[in-house]
């Protein structure tokens, strides 16, 4: 068993346990837990994840939020999805990628995910942090999530490396401070 399997057993098993859920021995420390992981290991961790969403034997209830498809939803109500390749040609790809940060911001994510109610027993479970780069960061979402889902833990599946002050995406772009999360496994 390689580690990747062995670290994804330990988080099947972890976000099940009592005191995970109740956020014990966190010292009042944010219940918000990252899960790095290899970018080339994608494929491993979405089949992980299909499995885990259907798995109805599970000690906690999970809210799933592929911060892509949530990106693809804010684009879908504000009517631009069908357009961003029309603009795109006409008034470049950075344009469209301005415009689109600005739609789909910290606050419309968090308004888009608030919509599922949470409570005890829940695990809120992000995933599509590669796939949404770079219309959303995950440091500054978890920020903007913090006064809203502080009664769960928060789990990000994370394609790169985290060392406790700093997130990396793909471990290749430039490192972003982010101090509020704990490596999970």
């Amino acid at each position: 068993m390689n580690t990747l399997t062995k670290r994804l057993d330990e988080l099947y098993n972890t976000i099940q346990e009592d005191d995970f859920l109740e956020g014990k021995g966190l010292s009042n420390e944010v219940n918000i837990h990252i899960f790095p992981y290899d970018a080339e290991d994608e494929m491993i961790v979405r089949r992980f994840t299909e499995n885990l969403i259907d798995d109805r034997s599970l000690n906690c209830h999970l809210i799933h939020y592929d911060l892509y498809r949530v990106f693809l939803s804010i684009c879908d109500e504000k009517r631009v999805t069908k357009q961003v390749t029309i603009l795109a040609g006409q008034k470049g790809n950075d344009f469209v990628l301005k415009n689109l940060k600005k739609m789909a911001n910290n606050k419309a994510f968090v308004e888009m995910m608030r919509r599922t109610p949470h409570g005890s027993g829940d695990v809120i479970l992000i995933t599509g942090v590669g796939e949404a780069f770079p219309f959303i960061r995950v440091h500054s979402l978890l920020e903007a999530m913090q006064p809203f889902f502080n009664d769960v833990p928060i789990v990000v599946l994370y394609p790169g490396a985290y060392n406790g002050t700093e997130l990396k995406l793909f471990d290749r772009l430039q490192a972003n401070a982010y101090y509020r999360a704990f490596n999970i496994i």
